[in-house]
């Protein structure tokens, strides 16, 4: 009576298993895609090939061991540096430590560091 009473309120083993979103085939063909060209407008064709989102696609590639995430930049296009390696270029061309340099701008530990390096 009891397992009845669950398999209504719960379905039963086959109701509840997770649903399939990729094929196998479909799995293989974007590891094959994605590995031949590891980049952004991969992924979003992929999705679009597939009737997905960019993000479902990032995940199962992800899952899959093979997605590299797309080194971040800034909105001119360069490298995102942070203000601790300005601060340790600094201390190394200086040779000692100064804790309270790291509240400087990251736009004034960028010159301060570009000028100690260039002499």
């Amino acid at each position: 009576m009891m397992i009845k009473i669950l398999k209504k309120l719960f379905g039963t083993k086959e109701e509840t298993m997770a649903q399939v979103n990729y094929s196998e085939k479909d799995v293989s063909m974007m590891v094959e895609t994605y590995t031949a060209n590891p980049t952004r407008d991969t992924v979003e064709a992929l999705a679009e090939k597939l009737g997905k989102n960019t993000r479902s696609v990032i995940a199962k590639l992800s899952r899959e061991g093979v997605y590299k995430s797309q080194p971040r930049v800034t909105k001119a296009g360069e490298p995102v540096v942070l203000k601790g390696e300005f601060v340790e270029r600094i201390e190394a061309v200086l040779g000692f430590s100064i804790p309270s340099i790291s509240k400087a701008t990251k736009a004034d530990l960028s010159k301060l560091a570009d000028h100690l390096e260039a002499q």
